[in-house]
């Protein structure tokens, strides 16, 4: 069991920078493969990135790449999701997610994740 409290959101122009936190409660955070997920108003929640277990493997959707950085802090029992040359697409509602599984983890899968943050809101202007 793990509750996940994200922070950071908030308004930010274009081509700006955000950092996203996400810490985890207990004493078992890594065992936790961690994920982060993004809601638009009017779509389907979609895949923003993921990290393993001590942070050596990370995966992103297409749309962040070069842009975005997952990482991963077991210490602190907390992610981080690094947002750099944000665009106005980039708005939405973005959640931490995580899951104990370990061989069927599927990182792109929001059905993967067994523990999700209340999100924390995203806009960015033009």
């Amino acid at each position: 069991q793990v509750q996940l409290v994200e922070s950071g959101g908030g308004l930010v122009q274009a081509g700006g920078s955000l950092r996203l936190s996400c810490a985890a409660s207990g004493r078992t955070f890594s065992s936790y493969r961690m994920g982060w997920f993004r809601q638009a108003p009017g779509k389907e929640r979609e895949f923003v990135a993921a990290i393993s277990l001590s942070g050596g493997n990370t995966y992103y959707a297409d749309s962040v790449k070069g842009r975005f950085t997952i990482s991963r802090d077991n210490a602190k029992n907390t992610v981080y999701l690094q947002m750099n040359s944000l665009k106005r697409e980039d708005t939405a509602v973005y959640y931490c997610a995580a899951t104990s599984r370990g061989s069927t983890w599927y990182p792109l899968l929001s059905s993967s994740y067994d523990y999700w943050g209340q999100g924390t809101q995203v806009t960015v202007s033009s």
